[in-house]
């Protein structure tokens, strides 16, 4: 009983639309940043080598990338307040999901092959909400509804 009470609040947490994100993606995360009073937002852009807990809460992803000569790797959750966007530049193939070699490498022997795929509806992560219909005076449509439910009645007597 009490985990899916946990699993409950868990899914409140999470965020409605999150990319679809794999090891071996290049993307470009937007995170906000707190400086003092105000917020920024930098971008991160760097190859997945690393994805944890996909249906969870917790998710998390691992993006590496070299600057200076320097490997520089940052963990997210995805699901994070802070995380503004996610968005993927290229997709690669690759055949496991943890792609720690690829901190021992640099040059050529980094290179990972890349994939055809379709980058405007992978980033899509828009949704549909359901259509609610708008009540101008709700007193009205209580009226309303009784009503309807007094004929339903007044029909069932009269088809027994």
């Amino acid at each position: 009983m009490s985990f899916s009470i946990l699993k409950q609040i868990g899914d409140a947490q999470k965020k409605k639309a999150v990319v679809d994100v794999r090891s071996g993606d290049t993307v470009k995360v937007t995170q906000k940043i707190k400086e003092g009073s105000k917020f920024r937002l930098q971008t991160f852009e760097g190859v997945v080598i690393r994805v944890d807990r996909k249906e969870s809460h917790t998710a998390r992803i691992v993006v590496r990338k070299v600057t200076s000569g320097v490997g520089v790797e940052k963990s997210y959750l995805i699901h994070s307040p802070l995380v503004e966007k996610i968005e993927i530049t290229k997709r690669a193939k690759v055949r496991r999901n943890n792609l720690s070699y690829l901190r021992d490498r640099s040059g050529k022997s980094a290179r990972l092959k890349g994939k055809d795929f379709d980058r405007v509806a992978v980033n899509d992560t828009t949704v549909e909400e359901p259509e609610v219909e708008v009540v101008e005076n709700p007193e009205e449509a209580v009226e309303a509804s009784a009503e309807a439910t007094e004929t339903e009645k007044t029909e069932e007597k009269t088809e027994a």
